[in-house]
């Protein structure tokens, strides 16, 4: 399941909406705001228990890139019923400030 697919799940297994909430938490210290809505988040994989990120950062020397891939897998490995937490980090396409939720956007002033 990624998603762009049905975001319900069946008994026991995590919604895409879930691992979204869990990111909502996770926030680049520099900028103060979570990876989701920093479009940091490329997609969500959910196989079962089993969740698969793609992610990026804002820069390729992002000093906070380990600390923000590791309160990424923490959070998600906290969510009651996750089983493997892989965090897949991705240059490709490279981030730029247009992959910001367009209200953070604007009041980022971009």
């Amino acid at each position: 399941m990624n998603d762009s697919e049905q975001d319900s799940a069946p008994a026991g297994a995590i919604s895409v909406d879930q691992v979204k909430l869990v990111l909502r938490k996770v926030k680049d210290p520099d900028l103060n705001l979570n990876i989701l809505d920093l479009g940091l988040i490329y997609e969500i994989r959910v196989e079962g228990t089993d969740v698969h990120i793609d992610m990026s950062l804002t820069s390729p020397g992002c000093p906070s890139g380990p600390e923000i891939m590791k309160d990424a897998e923490d959070h998600l490995k906290a969510l009651p019923g996750v089983g493997a937490v892989q965090v897949n980090l991705i240059w490709s396409p490279p981030w730029t400030p247009e992959r910001i939720e367009p209200r953070v956007r604007a009041y980022l002033g971009f």
